[in-house]
């Protein structure tokens, strides 16, 4: 402890002013010369003893700074007693806390990454395989034609296929992210499921689906009316790519004090139960997927729907149907 600069100056300090103590006392009596002599030892005494009593815990501190930063957050210095050590003690295990949690969310975040890298690999890699077999084919000079339009109408739907998926990828990982702003503005629910359906009038027609709309003209809803069409197209995907032909796809919405609620309902071949939980996860597909689907339409549909103060839920009987039901909440909750 002598070797610190610090104490070698408070020792000094104390050692002038005992002097100049018993040099006055000396003026006096010897038995003032005694009196503040003693007085002097014990308050040097006790003093070392405070101060050596104060380094041991911030040495003690160090060394849990150290471990800290060597990864080991489990640490807990915390104690019950007053004064400024026990709110340092307090307030380190605070930013140990802090940083524990911090490390626990990038971890699994980095363990979403290489999970998201992995399932995008694998999704481009069956259209690119296909691609490049196409394309080898496409080099044959005694190809017939049927085939080579067949190849190239193939390797057209593929490039869609990726272009899509790509797209959806970047709009997801923005969402995640968090720099998407969503305006805030007020929206007529029909408008809303019109603009929706309308890029899908052809699916609809090809399968000669029965779609109906009911709801008050009234209803409305505050959101982002770009972001929610996105939504709902990828919902309504979802509905006609698993209704049969001549089925039929039915809309409600209705408003309350609460929430603005949007009823999607299809007659098709439905989900699977043990599916349900999992059905807006990421790259997610059911018993019940076709080969092309993806499994990140519902999961953005989800994302989107959530970030405006919103829910999605669904229900599902095997060989009936599905309902997914929207809903958006006037306040937070």
């Amino acid at each position: 402890m002598l070797r610190n600069l610090e104490i070698r100056r408070f020792l000094f300090s104390m050692c002038g002013m005992m002097s100049v103590g018993l040099v006055g006392a000396a003026l006096i009596s010897f038995a003032a010369v005694v009196v503040v002599l003693a007085i002097s030892v014990l308050l040097i005494g006790a003093s070392l003893i405070f101060t050596n009593w104060r380094y041991r815990e911030i040495a003690k501190l160090s060394q849990y700074l150290q471990r800290i930063s060597g990864g080991e957050y489990t640490l807990d210095v915390r104690d019950n007693y007053e004064g400024e050590l026990s709110i340092l003690k307090n307030n380190i295990y605070k930013v140990t806390t802090r940083l524990a949690e911090q490390g626990a969310v990038l971890q699994e975040d980095k363990i979403k990454l290489t999970n998201a890298i992995s399932d995008i690999s694998h999704q481009l890699k069956t259209p690119l395989t296909s691609m490049m077999m196409m394309a080898d084919l496409l080099r044959e000079p005694q190809l017939p034609d049927a085939k080579r339009s067949e190849f190239t109408h193939n390797i057209q739907v593929q490039l869609e296929r990726i272009d899509w998926l790509v797209s959806s990828l970047l709009k997801l990982s923005k969402i995640d992210a968090g720099t998407v702003v969503f305006k805030r503005e007020e929206i007529a629910v029909k408008d809303l499921i019109q603009r929706a359906l309308k890029p899908l009038l052809i699916p609809i027609d090809i399968k000669e689906l029965t779609i109906s709309v009911r709801g008050e003209d009234t209803v409305t809803f505050v959101g982002d009316r770009n972001w929610t069409v996105e939504a709902l197209i990828n919902i309504f995907k979802n509905c006609i790519e698993h209704t049969p032909e001549k089925g039929s796809l039915a809309v409600t919405f209705s408003e309350n004090a609460l929430f603005t609620e949007i009823m999607i309902t299809d007659t098709g071949k439905g989900i699977a139960k043990e599916d349900l939980p999992y059905i807006f996860k990421r790259f997610y597909k059911g018993k019940n997927a076709s080969e092309e689907s993806v499994g990140i339409g519902l999961a953005m549909a989800h994302s989107i729907i959530t970030k405006q103060n919103g829910s999605i839920e669904v229900s599902s009987i095997l060989g009936e149907g599905t309902e997914f039901r929207i809903q958006f909440f006037k306040g937070i909750i």
